[in-house]
């Protein structure tokens, strides 16, 4: 349970800052400094519009595997605030992150930060005090102008670029490929995983000169039976084991990960076995997470058309021996039919809940939305427990019930869906 004072603290920081969002580095980096914090170990930024929590999570297992004390900081939280912030592989506690929130308020005197911009340069000051080997950062939107990019990394991941934010980051890929570039360097590693990527990103990264190194070209995988290869210019891994997370797709957040680690050897040096076994025990609550039972439950925190694409590609991998059902909320920003479009003929029948808050949306408009597009059965519920609940009524031995459309469809099922059950590979 989070602390009185933890919960007073993130109350106040919802609160404080005129918007919950607003991109640029300077407030930032006048707070950073005013701080002091200059880490002396390596950082990696991660970026992406999908894949980038992903990326993270094996670039934290394969560390750890190899044993060095890692700092991650992720966002956004499925349960608790202290998910954002790990050291050496757990979520630090609710005194440590005070602690943090607090450096920060005493140091940025009249800068005003954002709820996320205070949390970042918290988790920063916790790593520095922990001290931790190497830090990985997940940007939290866009890139350019995104909190963590005030910290100089030593190498930088783009995961993906597709269209997400598009009120904050342009409604076109290359102008969210500019955005998501924002993080490369000149003269560092910049690994792009997309194997289409915009021309502004690699115009962008060209233009700072850094050293582009690009999926499909630079760096490729393939998968051959059971285990996949991995080869970046003279580094050839054969028969490595396939990623405990599941999905086609994960190959790709593999090999990008992969690829960035290769390009800090020198720095960060990882063996083989390290690899294996951060391949094999990385874990990350709520994507394709498939709980066992006599109804089987998906969580994917699948929200915008890229990531739905690869959740009907899962679903289609991994059939079901009965009927799927989906309970589905998405928040209003969000591109309604580019989700429902590639998930329509997956389902039997839909349990669309609203979601509460600033950014939400009532489920009976949504249901609209997807009566449009589906054949079957569409429900409408206040809430995605509620749709969960009644999804569950209808549901026989053998049925699936898919969870998807926001962090926030999938944490307000997670308690109900997951206690002392364990996620099963596809």
């Amino acid at each position: 349970m989070v602390s009185s004072s933890l919960k007073s603290w993130l109350a106040r920081l919802e609160r404080a800052h005129p918007s919950a969002i607003e991109l640029g580095l300077a407030r930032v980096a006048r707070v950073r400094d005013a701080m002091g914090l200059s880490p002396a170990f390596p950082v990696i930024l991660v970026g992406g519009t999908n894949g980038k929590g992903s990326a993270c999570a094996y670039l934290e297992a394969i560390l750890r595997a190899q044993g060095y004390r890692t700092g991650l900081y992720t966002s956004p939280h499925l349960l608790r605030y202290n998910e954002r912030v790990r050291i050496d592989g757990e979520a630090t506690s609710d005194a440590e992150i005070v602690a943090g929130l607090g450096a920060v308020e005493a140091a940025r005197g009249e800068v005003s930060l954002t709820y996320f911009e205070h949390g970042t340069l918290a988790a920063m000051w916790q790593f520095v005090r922990a001290g931790v080997e190497v830090a990985i950062l997940e940007v939290g939107l866009g890139g350019r102008l995104d909190a963590v990019n005030v910290f100089e990394p030593a190498v930088s991941i783009v995961t993906t670029v597709d269209l997400d934010h598009q009120a904050w980051l342009g409604d076109t890929r290359e102008a969210i490929g500019f955005e998501k570039a924002g993080i490369f360097r000149a003269g560092k590693p910049a690994i792009c995983g997309d194997a289409d990527p915009p021309q502004s990103l690699l115009d962008h990264a060209h233009a700072i000169d850094a050293s582009l190194l690009r999926a499909g070209g630079d760096f490729s995988f393939v998968l051959s039976g059971g285990a996949w290869h991995f080869r970046m210019g003279e580094i050839e891994l054969a028969d490595l084991p396939l990623p405990a997370l599941a999905g086609a797709y994960q190959l790709a957040n593999a090999a990008s990960t992969l690829a960035g680690l290769s390009a800090l050897s020198e720095t960060l040096p990882v063996s083989l076995a390290a690899i294996h076994a951060g391949l094999e025990n990385v874990r990350l609550p709520g994507r394709f997470q498939r709980i066992a039972g006599a109804v089987e439950i998906v969580l994917d925190v699948a929200h915008n058309p890229q990531s739905a694409r690869a959740l009907a590609d899962n679903l289609r991998t991994c059939p079901a021996r009965g009927k799927n059902l989906a309970v589905f909320a998405l928040l209003a920003d969000k591109d309604a039919d580019g989700v429902i479009e590639p998930l329509k003929n997956c389902f039997d029948a839909w349990f669309v809940a609203g979601l509460a808050g600033e950014r939400g949306q009532a489920g009976a408009g949504l249901a609209e939305r997807v009566r449009s597009r589906v054949a079957g059965p569409v429900e409408a519920f206040d809430d995605p427990l509620s749709a969960f609940q009644a999804a569950k009524l209808q549901a026989g031995e053998g049925d699936r019930i898919t969870v998807f459309g926001s962090f926030y469809t999938v944490a307000a099922v997670l308690i109900a869906a997951v206690p002392n059950h364990a996620a099963t590979p596809c």
